[in-house]
């Protein structure tokens, strides 16, 4: 797996924010969101090749139990389930973040994470028509897996974070949770799993979207996430 970066941080979103984490970045991603944070591992992939072993062995210098394996798209290289297995033999946490869009070969989500955090992309994340590489049309065309996110929502432990900008993009999560509510197994898709977090990096932009994301979110009874990480630390790497 090619490793962007691996740090000791706080988790800023979700579930288990504030938590003491490592992070595991994996570089390489089959989308391209036009608002990317970390385009080091999408539009402009850099890193290291690292086996299982490896990565497991850097993780357990810091001492943490709570591992993020992260990216670009972790779940998108081939050795991605044995990077999974390292990373929880030691008997500690491991959450994957994962856009939900594809599987590697001969991965159980019952076994993948101990926590599999599934960042749908909605229609908005598309990058312009004139991108190079055709990457519209890629974007779009790989973006939305429901069999996928299924199999995914069949896990142990999950949680799902859309990326809201507007009214636009709540209103289409919204209809994506009821697509999903029939196979999401028996217990139904229980929506206080499910997290809307403001689009944007600066603080600015953090601020106008949250002050209707919020309240609408809790009519909504879904579940609103600051990104704790950009207040914390600001928007930078190692974070």
């Amino acid at each position: 797996m090619r490793i962007a970066e691996l740090y000791a941080s706080l988790q800023g979103e979700g579930l288990l924010a504030g938590t003491p984490s490592v992070f595991v970045r994996s570089s390489g991603c089959n989308l391209r969101c036009r608002w990317c944070d970390t385009p080091f591992t999408s539009w402009q992939p850099v890193g290291t090749e690292r086996d299982a072993a490896e990565i497991a062995a850097a993780v357990a210098t810091h001492g943490l139990r709570h591992v993020v394996l992260t990216g670009g798209e972790p779940l998108l290289p081939g050795d991605a389930a044995r990077v999974c297995a390292a990373l929880r033999s030691g008997g500690g946490h491991l959450t994957v973040e994962t856009a939900g869009s594809v599987l590697p070969p001969g991965a159980d989500p019952a076994t993948l994470a101990d926590l599999i955090s599934i960042s749908p992309k909605l229609a908005s994340s598309a990058p312009p028509a004139e991108t190079p590489g055709d990457w519209r049309r890629r974007h779009d065309a790989a973006r939305r897996d429901d069999d996928v996110l299924a199999l995914l929502l069949s896990a142990p432990a999950w949680q799902m974070k859309f990326v809201v900008g507007s009214r636009g993009d709540l209103d289409e999560t919204l209809r994506w949770l009821d697509a999903l509510e029939g196979r999401a197994g028996p217990a139904g898709l229980p929506r206080r799993r499910v997290f809307v977090m403001p689009e944007g990096v600066a603080p600015e932009r953090l601020d106008a979207v949250t002050a209707w994301l919020r309240p609408a979110a809790e009519a909504e009874g879904v579940r609103f996430a600051p990104r704790h990480h950009i207040a914390w630390f600001g928007h930078r790497r190692g974070t």
